[in-house]
Formats: C-alpha cells, sequence, structure tokens
C-alpha cells in the first residue's frame, strides 16, 4: 500500500487533472485502471517534489475554523498574507481572501522525510 496521501488531488491542478482523466475515461479513451495508475502517479510525483523545495512561507491571517480529525490538521483561514522567501532570498508577498490549509504528520504514514 502507498504511503502517499491524496491531498493534491484537491488542488487546482490535481482537480483538473481527475476533470481531464474522469472525461477521458467516459468517453472511453482511458481505461479506469489506467486512470486510478495515473493519479497514484501524481500523488507520488508532487510529494516528491514538495520534498526538494527549499523555501521559508510565513502565514499570517485570521482563524476561522480548524480541525483535528484521524491525525489531520484543517486550518481556514481569511484575509490570509503569505510570505515566501526563496533559497536566494528573494521574498514575495501574496494576499488572499480566504486559505486552507491540511497538514498530515508524515511520519504516522512511514514517510521518512
Amino acid at each position: 500500500m502507498s504511503s502517499n496521501l491524496e491531498l493534491y488531488r484537491r488542488s487546482t491542478i490535481g482537480m483538473a487533472l481527475t476533470d481531464a482523466l474522469d472525461d477521458m475515461v467516459t468517453s472511453g479513451e482511458l481505461a479506469p485502471l489506467l486512470a486510478m495508475k495515473v493519479l497514484a502517479e501524481f500523488d507520488k510525483s508532487v510529494a516528491n517534489e514538495l520534498k526538494s523545495v527549499n523555501c521559508k512561507v510565513s502565514i499570517k491571517g485570521n482563524l476561522h475554523t480548524y480541525r483535528f480529525c484521524d491525525n489531520v490538521w484543517t486550518f481556514l483561514l481569511e484575509d490570509a498574507c503569505l510570505k515566501t522567501t526563496g533559497p536566494s532570498g528573494d521574498t514575495s508577498v501574496q494576499n488572499v481572501s480566504s486559505l486552507k490549509i491540511v497538514a498530515c504528520d508524515g511520519k504516522i504514514l512511514g514517510d521518512s522525510a
């Protein structure tokens, strides 16, 4: 069993991939089993790429809701400000009206990171 979570499927790119695969399966262009393999590879690839990201992000905002269920934290923030600092020291600031953060403990999943 894979230890990669399906969290990234709910991202914008994950939803676009899921919709495209669903359309292909519905039209008969792609077998359902192959679509599931593509999604599993997507989960694995995103998790691996995020491990190699070397930047710092600070988040400030108004906490609207938080939950802890099945070892998964979910935070919903309003009027959030994300400040990103890259490996070369370059900084960018992004203001968003709402932000959802989902955080899991990789150690529980058997992840070596």
